[in-house]
C-alpha cells in the first residue's frame, strides 16, 4: 500500500529530504527524496536541481536522513529484542510452573 505522506521530513532553508517506509519481505526498509523548494507567482514548487550554494545543504539533509533511518532501525531492533525476551521469560516462567506442578 503506498503512502500519502513521508515518515519524516528534514528541511535545511530551501532543500528537504522526504522519508518514506517502504514495507518489504526482508522487513522495512527507507527511502530518500531531496528536493528544493521555491515560490512561484502560482505557489510553491520543487525540483530536483540543485545550485552550487545549495549542494552543502544537500549533503546535511542527506546526512541527517541517513542518521534518522539509521536510529529506525536500531529502535526496531531494540524492540525486537525486548519482545524476544519478555516472550523467552514469559515461556520460562510458565515452564517452571509446569514443571513444579510436576514435582
Amino acid at each position: 500500500m503506498a503512502q500519502d505522506r513521508p515518515v519524516h521530513e528534514i528541511r535545511l532553508g530551501k532543500v528537504k529530504a522526504a522519508i518514506w517506509r517502504n514495507e518489504t519481505e526482508a522487513g522495512p526498509r527507507h527511502s530518500v527524496s531531496i528536493t528544493r523548494i521555491y515560490k512561484t507567482e502560482a505557489g510553491w514548487e520543487s525540483s530536483t536541481a540543485f545550485g552550487r550554494d545549495e549542494l552543502p545543504l544537500v549533503s546535511r539533509v542527506a546526512d541527517q536522513a541517513h542518521l534518522w533511518i539509521y536510529q529506525q532501525s536500531e529502535r526496531s531492533e531494540s524492540d525486537q529484542n525486548r519482545e524476544a525476551e519478555s516472550s523467552a521469560q514469559s515461556n520460562g516462567s510458565s515452564s517452571r510452573r509446569r514443571s513444579d506442578r510436576n514435582a
